[in-house]
């Protein structure tokens, strides 16, 4: 399966970053040909204040498909059907009475949903250079530990914060997952410091190829201030060497993965077998 990873800079407008993707999207299937794209985390509206996330959040439809779907989601479904490829959307606000969950929705080569994730983590930190961040003032938490089928290739999905908690990984792992996909929009200090490392060492463990696409650039919390995100979106393979990556910029990153690959490192070192603890 050939990935493509999309980083870009979003900020509150969603009519304008739902064009931006398309654009990095139309770009990398017309220079890469991916079996699957990925956007990053809460791409449709990164930045504002609560009232600007619940204004940019959707209502999605049922599992069965009844019901109506918003401008997000409609963009990822018409790109997956369009496109004749598979389509993880990142994450999105996702309306969950007087909150959002952040979550992750994928679509099949004929557009049809194929599994959601809400982020189980949540992100309320104070970073070491005075930045405060408090999801739970805005979001809500996912319960379900969630794996999609891509074809041949089984996923699991987190986002962001969650590489920092390996027990989800290995459930995953034990899920059946040979690919985990994580978009993100880690801060730039906290990316600085351990997005690479957190992402190998989550491979590593794992034994799965993971594929962690980012936003970039700056966007405008609820006061105005300025915050930066990472970028850096890369993919990486079962035994924690990076194959494709991105710098800091828009744009996207590409790599084929290879179950091969994959069942040789873990016949070589079966970490699952050899487990005690967990």
């Amino acid at each position: 399966m050939r990935i493509s990873v999309v980083q870009m800079s979003p900020g509150s407008d969603k009519s304008d970053n739902i064009l931006k993707a398309a654009r990095l999207i139309e770009s990398a299937i017309a220079a890469d040909r991916p079996d699957l794209v990925v956007l990053p985390e809460m791409w449709s509206c990164l930045g504002g204040g609560r009232a600007a996330k619940l204004d940019a959040a959707e209502t999605f439809p049922d599992p069965d498909g009844a019901g109506d779907v918003g401008p997000a989601y409609a963009f990822l479904q018409k790109t997956a059907r369009g496109a004749g490829i598979f389509v993880h959307g990142g994450s999105i606000g996702e309306r969950a009475g007087e909150r959002i969950a952040n979550t992750a929705l994928v679509f099949g080569r004929d557009g049809r949903e194929l599994g959601r994730y809400r982020k189980i983590h949540l992100f309320d930190v104070l970073t070491p250079n005075g930045e405060g961040y408090r999801e739970s003032d805005t979001f809500t938490a996912g319960e379900t530990v969630v794996t999609v089928q891509l074809g041949a290739i089984r996923a699991g999905l987190a986002i962001c914060y969650d590489i920092r908690f390996p027990e989800l990984f290995l459930r995953l792992r034990r899920a059946g997952a040979e690919l985990i996909i994580v978009p993100a929009a880690f801060t730039a200090e906290t990316g600085e410091a351990h997005w690479e490392t957190l992402l190998r060492a989550r491979a590593i463990e794992s034994q799965c190829w993971l594929a962690a696409s980012a936003t970039c650039g700056a966007h405008h919390d609820a006061s105005g201030a300025t915050r930066m995100t990472y970028g850096h979106s890369m993919l990486i393979d079962p035994w924690g060497t990076v194959v494709a990556r991105a710098s800091n910029g828009s744009g996207w990153a590409t790599a084929t993965i290879d179950g091969e690959r994959t069942r040789k490192v873990r016949s070589g070192m079966p970490v699952l077998d050899h487990r005690r603890l967990a």
